[in-house]
């Protein structure tokens, strides 16, 4: 295999301008969000001193996920999508001002950003499905897998950049210059994604209301793939998600100064795929990928729970980040090349519930772990229960294992139906 056929394929950077603006705008977003990201856990440490407080972000922000992922869903399908993520987006920049006045207060509050954590999950929540869904709208059919990859790549540019500066700013220069920093990256996404195109609702678009978001779910129950990529991802990031440990973690190996590292290894191990990621394009056996990859993340985290030296944990985080990439990238092109488009949004709302509650509910359930056994035991147990709990979905949902993108009839009617529309507009 030669070095160009490992190298992101850049086609749907080339051919779609909405792409390229949607790129920027999201690596501008996620910069900034991931310097906020540190540093909010970190300062709730600082105030409480408490694991169980740190956990409890994820309990904050668990309500509004399924809440208004759902609801975000079915409003993504119904409305302009660019409107809806530049609005969005333009009142998380409203929020990070609110952390940034709380934190140049004389003496923080604690409660302000339990507060801020929820409203933030709710602005996430309504914005993710409508970005999840543009995404398929403006590149080919063929080129999703690509786009994927290129995605996942300018998120972790920012994971990688973010949680590493975050690190010595807020340990030098303090947690108000991450908030301020956070802010003005906002502003430049807004500005961003005002140039693209506008994307209105589809003509079969119905209006956001429980009879909607019941249509989608009833669709992704009878797609035995699709729920068994939700139901992998939830469990992975349920047990094994270590982000709430790592300030604890970094304490006990007597390494404070390796705390934004730890952060920055999940998705520098992320970056190390996305940048490696053309031999994407010609896997097929896409669900296969996704329950290998999964369990793998598992191995890696309990890895990291047992072994002593900073330098092998960063390395293991670092696997469990390139891993997880992986399963991302074959998931979201399960998902893009089988949706409907007058589904894609409500779709896109229950992916966000597997890749967002998983993670959320696994800071409460690692931090309640931490507090009653141990940082080391609530990490290496999440890691091992979520090889189990992957094995055993595996065997529960074998239309996952057999899917191939070449044969499945979804992505074929799919692409049947993009290339019909192409047709009609040319």
């Amino acid at each position: 295999m030669t070095l160009s056929a490992l190298l992101p394929d850049l086609r749907p950077w080339h051919d779609s301008r909405d792409f390229r603006l949607l790129w920027l705008s999201g690596l501008v977003s996620s910069f900034g969000s991931f310097l906020t990201f540190v540093a909010l856990p970190v300062q709730i440490k600082e105030l409480t001193g408490s694991a169980a407080a740190v956990g409890a972000i994820g309990a904050v922000e668990l309500v509004p996920l399924v809440v208004f992922g759902l609801y975000g869903g079915a409003l993504a399908d119904a409305v302009d999508k660019r409107k809806l993520i530049v609005w969005t987006e333009a009142g998380q920049g409203v929020l990070s001002a609110g952390l940034l006045c709380n934190a140049l207060l004389p003496t923080p509050r604690v409660w302000p950003l339990y507060v801020i954590a929820a409203l933030t999950a709710v602005l996430t929540s309504i914005q993710r499905p409508a970005l999840d869904s543009l995404w398929p709208r403006i590149v080919a059919h063929e080129h999703l897998p690509a786009a994927a990859a290129l995605s996942s790549l300018r998120r972790t540019i920012g994971g990688v950049a973010g949680p590493a500066l975050a690190g010595l700013v807020v340990a030098y220069a303090g947690l108000g210059w991450a908030y301020g920093a956070d802010l003005v990256t906002f502003a430049v996404s807004v500005l961003l994604m005002a140039g693209v195109a506008a994307s209105p609702a589809s003509h079969e678009a119905v209006k956001p209301s429980l009879a909607a978001i019941l249509e989608g779910a009833r669709y992704a129950w009878g797609r035995k793939d699709l729920l068994g990529t939700y139901a992998v991802d939830l469990a992975a990031m349920f047990f094994a998600m270590p982000l709430a440990l790592l300030p604890f973690l970094a304490d006990e190996l007597g390494a404070p100064w390796a705390l934004g590292l730890m952060y920055a290894a999940l998705p520098l191990g992320s970056l190390l795929v996305s940048l490696t990621s053309g031999w994407t394009s010609r896997v097929h056996r896409h669900g296969a990928v996704v329950v290998l990859t999964s369990a793998l993340f598992g191995v890696a985290v309990a890895g990291a729970g047992l072994v002593r030296d900073v330098w092998l944990v960063l390395l293991l985080l670092t696997v469990a980040g390139g891993v997880d990439m992986v399963s991302g990238i074959f998931r979201s092109a399960i998902w893009n090349q089988t949706v409907p488009d007058e589904l894609r949004g409500r779709l896109a709302g229950i992916e966000l519930l597997s890749y967002s509650v998983g993670p959320t509910l696994g800071q409460v359930r690692s931090g309640s772990f931490a507090a009653w056994f141990g940082i080391r035991t609530s990490l290496w147990s999440g890691g091992v229960l979520c090889v189990g709990a992957v094995g055993l979905l595996s065997l529960c949902l074998p239309a996952l294992l057999r899917y191939d993108a070449r044969t499945d009839v979804h992505a074929l009617r799919v692409r049947e139906q993009r290339e019909a529309a192409g047709a009609e507009t040319s």
